[in-house]
């Protein structure tokens, strides 16, 4: 397993098409990157769920996944399962947010996602977010699309534990969901530790990388 850091990033963007997509896909790697850096700028674009219970849900969430953080969330209302239908509101968010930051880091959902908002909202990242670090993370459903990760963030205990706890205090209109639960959660985590030597990890696809082994 090579390690390479990537150094601690001062500010970082996270977008999800759904209300709690960012915290299941890397909740983890924010609380590691928050408690290590606190005033760490993340500014975050949720597609759908706002002005109701999901985005109340949203952005008590995202203010304990990044404690200390100064946190910027935008939550829109773009109808759950529709956005290619709302391509052009989708892009113009998402050209909004590359306008107001320089990211060192970027969390997306992945581009082979099998559910359509997910993989629409990678594309337009792939296009906004040319020169940056973009992990694309992983999100566990029914389709049966995981794949093979090539970027890894190990978890503390702690850290793999408290984002459980907070998945399921701060969103309770998921917890009926068959898939939502402690073993899910902590069964894939497990899973991506033991594939990069550690005891839990989250994992991401990164899709160019560019080295400077001489510098």
């Amino acid at each position: 397993m090579i390690r390479l850091g990537a150094g601690s990033p001062e500010r970082i963007v996270a977008v999800g098409a759904h209300c709690d997509d960012i915290a299941i896909g890397a909740g983890g790697t924010l609380l590691t990157v928050c408690l290590a850096r606190p005033g760490v700028r993340v500014d975050a674009l949720v597609l759908s769920g706002g002005g109701g219970e999901r985005e109340r849900e949203e952005r008590a969430a995202l203010a304990a996944f990044c404690p200390g953080a100064e946190l910027r969330l935008t939550v829109l209302k773009l109808p759950d399962g529709r956005m290619p239908a709302h391509w052009e509101e989708a892009k113009a968010a998402v050209e909004e947010l590359r306008e107001r930051t320089e990211p060192e880091l970027v969390l997306s959902p992945r581009t082979d996602d099998a559910h359509q908002d997910h993989r629409g909202l990678a594309k337009l990242m792939t296009t906004a977010f040319r020169d940056h670090l973009v992990l694309r993370y992983e999100i566990v459903k029914w389709d049966g699309d995981l794949g093979r990760p090539t970027a890894y963030q190990p978890l503390s205990e702690d850290v793999a534990e408290e984002k459980v706890r907070l998945l399921q205090e701060h969103y309770p209109s998921q917890r009926h969901r068959p898939w939502y639960d402690r073993e899910a959660f902590l069964g894939l985590a497990r899973i991506r530790g033991i594939e990069c030597h550690a005891r839990y990890a989250e994992a991401f696809d990164v899709a160019k990388l560019t080295l400077n082994l001489g510098g």
